[in-house]
Parts: structure tokens; C-alpha cells; sequence
């Protein structure tokens, strides 16, 4: 009873709903075995609880029910551990009404983008086995959390193997894809791999432009907190490694202002990228609760004051950047203006900010990895 009371409701219904739709996955299979005289290493298709993309017109829940279906105990285990701790955390930060509309957004969107995907790959190869591959699992749901803790620790440092493995939690996106590409490639998983990185883009894309988070800076005016995250450390480089930022940033700024263009996406404005930085450093500040709920007290408190302090480093050094670069262009107007006699160049020398510097904020910083 007491374990039912310390799990919040959202929570709570994932987790029913990965173990009973996992069961009933599993019952129904080994009934199919039987009744068709099979072996258990073929492994059946079940198409009213996963995801077949040739017969999902027929079970469109499967949209959503797939996500909360694994096919071992493995899997289920893993996917429950998920949910229960990295659950807890976000809906505890979020609150239960904000993680709700997270998971169905991060259940469904990968589902509905993956299906014409396979339909597609197997019209192309003229062979209809993509078609009825079963797809299910909770890779999305587990690559959204990572990119949701790298939007709220980042800087919070994972201590593995009784200290033989340290990682911040802002390098877990990148490792977590790079697993999962390369068991595609070398074991064939391709479905989890493309469900890792349809999570990731799902996740980053609605916690980047459409998701409602707390005001911690009082800046927002219609009670309704702010929109999006426009903080510069947020930008979808800043989930990889220094060393590959620089080409990621470039694709990433084409497709945005595509996106832009075609007026799916509203442009970041000066206003917003600041009032994000400013929210990066407030998260720092407020003391967000630790990832792990069996630390002791003071261990908590001496990873959030570092954690405060990490974030109030890199919220200082954008701002630097961006003094820096006011600069540069004042003293680039300085010299036009001097020519220009009168008293007038007093008022001509003002600095300007340019209606389109860092309206983007995807390569206007690179963060300290150190």
C-alpha cells in the first residue's frame, strides 16, 4: 500500500499499463504457439496490442497500446524501472497533468511517423516482410526521458560500478542512440533503433517549442508559464558531443528555418532566448529534487549546490558571449558613424541588436563539457 501511495497517478497508470498489456502480449502468444503447433522461437504476431504496420488500419489503438507492450521479462523489467524512477522524477518536477501529455505525446507521434516508414521501405524492396514486422516496446519513452533529464540536470554527475564510471547526465542522449544504432546494424534491431531516434526528435521537438514549463523568473505575463525552451544549452547540438556540435548545428539551423518558412515553427526572438538562459540558471537555483530518492540528505544537497553552481557557469558564460558579440558589432558601427561630423554622432553610435541575431539559438553556444 505504501509503495501505491509514493508513485504519482501518471506514473502509476504507465506502469499498470506496461505489466498488463505485457501479459496479456505474452499469454496470447503462447496460446498462438500452442494452437498453431509452433516453436517459441518464432515469434508470433499479435496485431490488437503491437503495432503491425499493414493491419494497424484495423487496430488503430495499437498507436498507442504498442508503446507499453514488451515481448520479455528483460525488457519489461527494464522499461518498468524506467518509468518508476525516471516517471516519478518528471512528474514530480512537471506535474501529473504536464507528464500525462508528454508520454501520449512521445507513445504515439514515433508510432505514427513509423509506420509509413516501413510501408514505404517495403514498397521500395518489393517485399512485403516489412510490412507485418511487429512493432512494440518502450525504447521512445526511454530516450524521451534521457532528453528530458538533460533539459533538467543536465550537469548532475551519475556515479556507476561504486565510482569506476562517472557521466554527466547530458552526455546520455548521444550514448544512448549510439548503442542503439549499432545494435541495428550489427544484431538487426533495426525497430529499436529507429524508435531510439524518433524518441529523441520527438521529445527535444516538443520540450523545445511546445511545452508549457514552470515560471521560475516571473517574466511570463499570462499565468500560464513559458512556452518552449529557448536556452541556449537546449539547442538539439547541445545533445552530442563537442566535437560533432559544429556540423549537427548546421543541418539542425536548415531544417529550423525551413520550419520557419513553411510556418510551422514561430522564430525564437532575443526576448526568449534570454528569458530561457535565465530559466537554465532559476532551475539551478530552485533545487530541482535528486534523481535517486535513497541519497542521503547531504549528499543531496552537495550535488544541487553543484549542480547550481554548473548552471549559474554556463548561464555567465552565455551571457559573456553575447557581450562579446554586442561589442564586436559596436565597434564595426563605430567607424561608419565617425565619419558622419556633428553632434549627432553621439546618438548614431548606439548599439543595436540585428532583428535576426540568435533568433534561431542553435549555434550561438557551445557549453562547457568539462
Amino acid at each position: 500500500m505504501a509503495l501505491r501511495v509514493n508513485i504519482p497517478p501518471a506514473t502509476r497508470i504507465c506502469l499498470i499499463s506496461l505489466l498488463t498489456l505485457s501479459l496479456l502480449y505474452n499469454i496470447a502468444r503462447w496460446r498462438q504457439i500452442d494452437t498453431t503447433g509452433g516453436t517459441p522461437s518464432v515469434t508470433p504476431i499479435i496485431p490488437y496490442l503491437t503495432l503491425v504496420p499493414s493491419l494497424f488500419i484495423f487496430y488503430p489503438w495499437t498507436i498507442l497500446t504498442a508503446t507499453f507492450v514488451e515481448q520479455n521479462i528483460f525488457t519489461v523489467l527494464l522499461n518498468a524501472a524506467t518509468l518508476f524512477y525516471g516517471g516519478k522524477y518528471l512528474e514530480r518536477a512537471w506535474s501529473s497533468r504536464e507528464f500525462a501529455k508528454f508520454i501520449l505525446t512521445i507513445a504515439v507521434v514515433p508510432n505514427v511517423v513509423i509506420v509509413p516508414l516501413f510501408l514505404v521501405w517495403s514498397a521500395i524492396r518489393g517485399n512485403s516482410s516489412s510490412s507485418v514486422t511487429q512493432i512494440c516496446g518502450g525504447i521512445s519513452i526511454q530516450a524521451s526521458f534521457l532528453v528530458a533529464f538533460k533539459q533538467l540536470v543536465p550537469e548532475h554527475t551519475v556515479t556507476l560500478f561504486k565510482g569506476l564510471v562517472k557521466m554527466r547526465v547530458k552526455h546520455f542522449p548521444a550514448l544512448f542512440l549510439l548503442l542503439n544504432t549499432l545494435n541495428g546494424v550489427v544484431f538487426g534491431t533495426h525497430v529499436a533503433a529507429i524508435l531510439s531516434w524518433l524518441g529523441l526528435l520527438t521529445s527535444w521537438s516538443y520540450l523545445r517549442f511546445f511545452k508549457r514549463q514552470p515560471d521560475l523568473t516571473g517574466t511570463s505575463t499570462d499565468g500560464l508559464g513559458i512556452k518552449g525552451d529557448a536556452s541556449e544549452t537546449f539547442a538539439f547540438a547541445c545533445l552530442f558531443p563537442d566535437a560533432i556540435q559544429p556540423p549537427i548545428a548546421f543541418i539542425s539551423d536548415q531544417v529550423y528555418s525551413l520550419l520557419v518558412a513553411l510556418k510551422i515553427c514561430t522564430p525564437f526572438s532575443e526576448e526568449d532566448i534570454a528569458s530561457g538562459n535565465q530559466q537554465v540558471l532559476a532551475r539551478g537555483e530552485a533545487g530541482l529534487p535528486s534523481l535517486l530518492n535513497n541519497q542521503r540528505g547531504g549528499m543531496r544537497g552537495m550535488a544541487k549546490r553543484e549542480e547550481a553552481e554548473r548552471r549559474r557557469a554556463l548561464a555567465l558564460k552565455a551571457l559573456d558571449q553575447r557581450l562579446q558579440a554586442a561589442a564586436a558589432g559596436r565597434a564595426q558601427s563605430q567607424p561608419a558613424a565617425s565619419s558622419q561630423p556633428g553632434p549627432s554622432q553621439a546618438q548614431t553610435a548606439t548599439p543595436t541588436v540585428s532583428a535576426g541575431q540568435g533568433m534561431l539559438g542553435e549555434t550561438s553556444y557551445t557549453p562547457d563539457h568539462s
